[in-house]
This record gives structure tokens, C-alpha cells and sequence, in this order.
């Protein structure tokens, strides 16, 4: 008799076991078929490694590029990165580098620029370096960019991106709740919701936000008053109504996207979201540690129908033969879109 229990058991547990890896896979995507599609053209630009995050002025056509070779760096190398600029409006553009002289273990992750009325232009930059966190404020200038401060505090546990909402304010997202890495892979893999939004007032670091999915991209709407955050283990966005005088945030919708959604960039003409994405998230997990030649790449834009409501249109889809491992999609000039990626050597410069 016990043994038939304990039979029964076991078979319980394989049959749980294995509901819970085809769940697992299922909720990936990694079921999914891949059928490459973009209306438009494509360029493949050359000179970055890891250009992972892409933002462009507002007010000129020029985009600003954080990169930074994680392939180096897991094998033990410094990784050196940069931020790039790179002029939409040239002919033959190549990305600028505009932070040459910085450290050899700078690692540039999120970056949000904060363009201000009297015309200074102050970039955010997620930073890694030396193993560390923190976020660097540059002042952007015609020669390049210059340092002001870096700002750290014990509530960047794992920072991801950052998004300005002032000269001297901004949101962040921890994309993880826990330190260790053990726990880190059960937040991944038990899809649990412990990583949280901060806001800096100019003075400190506050929690504003919990309970989300690996919260990895962020941005504001044009008017300051929406915070998108990319819930990239739950396939959703974030929408969060912003009190500009206090910085808090009351979730307002969650949008089904369906995929892996990395960062979140908005079209300060149109107010449409673009995002990077991974159909296939586990299929980026394997080729960002090397053991895929390549991963899919796919880029959403999101239309407001109603006040924080979206139609979600996929743009473009690949199988990662153009750009493998797509992070972040940017649109400028009515009909142009940079698309980047984690660990890929190239951005696409795309017309549509």
C-alpha cells in the first residue's frame, strides 16, 4: 500500500513538474512561429558593441546610444562602454563617441535625457561599473558630455533603466528584488513580481512602485503625467498615473503585449510608444550566455486610443539574422526608427 502512494506521488510531482516547464515555455514564447516581417528598409550602422538603449533629443534629430561589450565582461574582461551620438539628419552618419575618456569598467545600461526649456540637455545614465551601481548625471554639451555627479543609494539593488522627468529628478527600476543570485533565478523562473520603480526628487531615492516582473525599461508620457514600465517576465506594460508634485505613482492599466518587452521609448511628436522586444525570452537567455548564435527580434508600437489605453501594432519581427536580440526601438522624423540590441556589434537605422 505505501508504495503504491508513494508511486502515486511521484507521479504527481512529475506530471506537476512537467506542467510547470510547459507553462514555463508556453509563457516564453517559446512556442511561438517566427515569421520575419517590416514594411520598411534597414541599414545595418557598425562601431557599438551592446547598444542596448537609444533615446533621441526631442528637439533635434540626433540619438544618444549606451553600449557596452557583455560578452568581454563575462569572460572577465573590463567590457569598456560608452554613449554614442549619432546625427539622423547626416548622410553617411557613424556614431560619435561622446565619453572617450571615461573609466575602463564604465558600463553604460538605461539612459533618459531631460531636455530643459532654457536649453541645457542633461543625460541619466544607468551605470555598472566596477561591479557597482549607480546612476551618472551629465551635463550634454556641443563638445560632448561632462560629468556632474554620480548618485547611489542602498535601494538600487539591480538598476535597469531610468527615465527623466526634470533636470534633477527621475524614476529607475530595479529589475530585481533580491541581491543574491540564487534568488535572482527564482524570481526569473517562478515569474515572481519583486522588482519595484524608485523616484529621485533631487535629494533622494524613494519606492514608489512594487510588485512587477523584472521592471526593466521606463519612460514618461510627453506631458510628464503617465510612467510606463516594461514588466518584461510578465509580457505587460506597466501604465502608472504620475503626481508631478509628490513623484507617486497609482497603477492605472496593465497592457497585454505577449512578449518579452525590454525598453519603452516614446515619440514626443506623435506620443506612440515603441518597444524592443523578445518573442522568444528564453531562447535571448541561452544566446546572451552563448549558447544560441542568435535570438529573435521584435519591435511593438503602441497608439493611445484613450487617455493610458493602447492599441498594440507589431512593426517588425525577426529571426535575429538582421539584429539578434532586439532591447529598444526609437522613432524620429515622422519615418525613421533606430532598433538596438543587448549583445549584438550593430544598431539598424530604419525608414518605414
Amino acid at each position: 500500500m505505501m508504495k503504491r502512494v508513494l508511486l502515486l506521488l511521484l507521479f504527481l510531482l512529475l506530471c506537476a513538474a512537467g506542467a510547470w516547464v510547459f507553462s514555463l515555455y508556453w509563457l516564453a514564447g517559446e512556442f511561438k512561429t517566427i515569421d520575419p516581417h517590416f514594411s520598411g528598409t534597414c541599414k545595418a550602422v557598425p562601431g557599438i558593441i551592446g547598444p542596448e538603449d537609444i533615446t533621441i533629443h526631442p528637439a533635434r534629430p540626433v540619438a544618444y546610444i549606451s553600449g557596452y561589450d557583455r560578452w568581454a565582461t563575462k569572460t572577465g574582461g573590463k567590457g569598456r562602454g560608452a554613449i554614442f551620438a549619432y546625427d539622423l539628419g547626416a548622410e553617411a552618419a557613424r556614431p560619435v563617441n561622446l565619453t572617450a575618456k571615461a573609466d575602463e569598467d564604465f558600463r553604460p545600461h538605461g539612459i533618459s535625457l531631460s531636455s530643459g526649456a532654457d536649453g541645457r540637455d542633461v543625460l541619466f545614465v544607468v551605470n555598472h561599473q566596477g561591479g557597482t551601481h549607480r546612476i551618472d548625471v551629465f551635463d550634454l554639451r556641443d563638445d560632448g558630455l561632462v560629468h556632474r555627479e554620480s548618485l547611489t543609494s542602498p535601494l538600487l539593488v539591480s538598476p535597469n533603466d531610468v527615465a527623466a522627468v526634470g533636470q534633477n529628478s527621475f524614476y529607475v527600476t530595479n529589475d530585481h528584488g533580491s541581491g543574491t543570485r540564487w534568488m535572482r533565478k527564482a524570481e526569473h523562473y517562478l515569474r515572481m513580481r519583486k522588482s519595484n520603480v524608485l523616484h529621485y526628487d533631487g535629494s533622494q531615492f524613494v519606492e514608489v512602485a512594487t510588485g512587477i516582473g523584472y521592471a526593466n525599461g521606463i519612460n514618461a508620457s510627453p506631458d510628464g503625467r503617465l510612467i510606463y514600465v516594461c514588466a518584461l517576465t510578465e509580457g505587460r506594460l506597466h501604465v502608472y498615473d504620475r503626481d508631478p508634485a509628490t513623484g507617486r505613482l497609482t497603477l492605472r492599466d496593465k497592457v497585454f503585449l505577449g512578449t518579452g518587452a525590454d525598453n519603452v521609448e516614446v515619440d514626443p511628436a506623435t506620443g506612440d510608444l515603441w518597444i524592443g522586444g523578445h518573442p522568444k525570452l528564453l531562447t535571448f537567455v541561452k544566446y546572451s550566455k552563448g549558447r544560441r548564435p542568435a535570438a529573435p527580434s521584435q519591435v511593438l508600437r503602441l497608439s493611445e486610443t484613450e487617455p493610458g489605453r493602447f492599441n498594440v501594432e507589431e512593426v517588425f519581427l525577426d529571426t535575429g539574422e538582421r539584429v539578434s536580440g532586439s532591447s529598444v526601438a526609437a522613432a524620429c522624423c515622422g519615418d525613421r526608427l533606430l532598433i538596438g540590441a543587448v549583445m549584438d556589434s550593430k544598431f539598424l537605422d530604419c525608414t518605414f
